[in-house]
């Protein structure tokens, strides 16, 4: 039912002439010093008044955007009409976990950056609004429980409770599979957890999709580290008849240069860990502690380069960004750049580390940097950083490193049946998510490398579809394996029962 009467119908002019309605933000004078949550929501008037302006284009560009495929048009129609309920229902026919993201999806590179309205005013503010629905479901214990088919008999493990694992977890479920999900951990959310801090993604929120899971039936074995603890194989033996790979990219890449073994230098997947998982902030309450220095230096400019510098900033310290590149070309989403500059971490763009300086006591005492220029555009249009020969050097007690991830190779190493290419990644048939290993698939950052949420939660929701007609006896796999087991990369075949067709896949 809807809140109000729906408005009149708008023109397409009208629409276009509407104004934005930017995220409301707590003020970040007052918001360094607390983790609770920057942008504050959209009240309903805001969310109905920004969904007016979209333009219900015949040919949305905007779903195509979305690596969920979101019917973005029905569910911010049904906002302009006030049928908040509806939309919410919209939303999760494709999408888990919508307050997730509604909070952390890179819109402004995936569906707003494909909004009709945006090529000439701002876009549409898809993502704010879809937070606005998943808060209001949630708030309001609206029934999110979705159509369930009847048992299959069929039992799925599934490696990993991140985005893709819980996403898989869902999708399976759904269909009547019975899931278990196995986390190395002591509690589930992967890097939503872990990773991303609570100032952007209150914990309450992942806590609500988890109890949501168990409620559909979903049942998760904590402290398992799949790889040690147990094997793909001692899974089989237990019963299940198919697993999904979902451990995501843990393995966080470090500089090279002298002292970058000091202490007090950091990646960011142990610093942020440290907080968010284990609340060193809060030690001696809590057992793990962090040593946090009064000049935190972060060397990086993407996602997680901004939730270490926030974070270190709310801890306390003077937090400055080193870059080798300039502004223009940080990974980072304009909104979390916008956010830190907000909250006045200093920014020296065009700095390259070549060496962290330590002290007698063996921690680091300060960084030396290049400074760096950008040469004209290669062939991938991308500016390269060139050195100008001229350093400089800054004094820090703690350093974080933010260079990206790559996959843990703990599983793959246990399993010489699963292949990986030459950087650990595990490889999988591109149309069906299914590794070398009869019965066994892979969706979210182990098959890509570190990549974002919402692409994570794609590739799971891809891989389960697949799984679902692997455990309904849709199809066989033929596995075509290299003879030479030092070849790089694997080749294998995939063969519906129903055509017969063949496809070859990766190479």
């Amino acid at each position: 039912m809807s809140e109000e009467a729906p408005p009149e119908e708008l023109t397409a002019k009208q629409r276009l002439a509407l104004p934005a309605h930017t995220m409301p933000l707590a003020d970040a004078e007052e918001r360094i010093h607390t983790f609770d949550e920057v942008p504050t929501g959209y009240t309903l008037a805001m969310a109905r008044a920004e969904a007016r302006r979209c333009l219900q284009c015949k040919k949305p560009h905007c779903i195509g955007g979305c690596p969920v495929g979101i019917d973005i048009p029905t569910f911010l129609r049904q906002v302009d009409e006030g049928d908040i309920a509806g939309a919410a229902k919209t939303i999760r026919e494709t999408n888990f976990l919508p307050a997730v993201c509604g909070r952390v999806c890179p819109q402004d590179k995936q569906c707003q950056a494909l909004c009709t309205v945006g090529a000439k005013h701002t876009p549409v503010g898809i993502g704010s609004i879809e937070r606005f629905v998943a808060d209001y479901e949630r708030e309001r214990g609206l029934d999110r429980t979705p159509e369930m088919a009847p048992d299959t008999g069929k039992k799925v493990a599934i490696v990993g409770a991140g985005p893709a694992g819980l996403t898989g977890a869902y999708e399976l479920r759904r269909r009547g599979h019975a899931v278990t999900v196995f986390e190395a951990f002591h509690r589930g959310g992967g890097v939503m957890v872990y990773g991303i801090p609570r100032f952007r993604l209150p914990l309450e929120i992942i806590d609500s999709d988890l109890a949501f899971l168990e409620s559909m039936g979903v049942q998760f074995a904590y402290n398992i580290l799949i790889g040690k603890t147990l094997t793909l194989d001692d899974l089989f033996a237990d019963g299940f008849d198919a697993i999904l790979i979902a451990t995501g990219a843990g393995l966080p890449k470090m500089l090279d240069i002298p002292g970058s073994n000091l202490n007090g230098i950091y990646s960011a997947n142990e610093y942020l860990t440290r907080v968010y998982l284990m609340h060193a902030n809060e030690f001696p309450a809590h057992p793990t502690p962090i040593y946090q220095g009064k000049k935190l230096g972060v060397v990086g400019a993407g996602n997680t380069s901004m939730d270490v510098l926030r974070t270190g900033k709310r801890l306390g310290a003077e937090v400055t960004c080193y870059y080798r590149r300039s502004r223009a070309e940080a990974p980072a989403r304009s909104e979390e750049l916008e956010h830190a500059e907000q909250e006045f971490i200093d920014f020296k763009w065009l700095s390259n580390p070549v060496e962290f300086i330590g002290g007698d006591d063996g921690f680091v005492k300060a960084i030396k940097c290049m400074r760096m220029e950008l040469s004209e555009p290669d062939e991938s249009g991308r500016r390269r950083p060139v050195a100008t020969g001229e350093t400089f050097i800054d004094p820090v007690d703690t350093v974080v490193m933010s260079l990206g991830c790559n996959v843990n190779p703990i599983l793959s190493q246990s399993d010489d049946d699963i292949f990986t290419n030459k950087w650990g990644i595990v490889m999988v048939d591109k149309e069906t998510c299914h590794t070398s290993k009869a019965g066994v698939f892979a969706a979210g950052d182990s098959i890509t490398g570190g990549s974002t949420v919402i692409l994570a939660m794609g590739q799971a929701k891809k891989a389960a579809a697949r799984m679902h007609e692997y455990l309904s006896g849709t199809f066989d796999y033929v596995l075509d394996v290299p003879d030479d087991p030092e070849a790089p990369g694997m080749q294998w075949s995939f063969r519906t029962r129903k055509t017969g067709k063949k496809s070859a896949t990766q190479a």
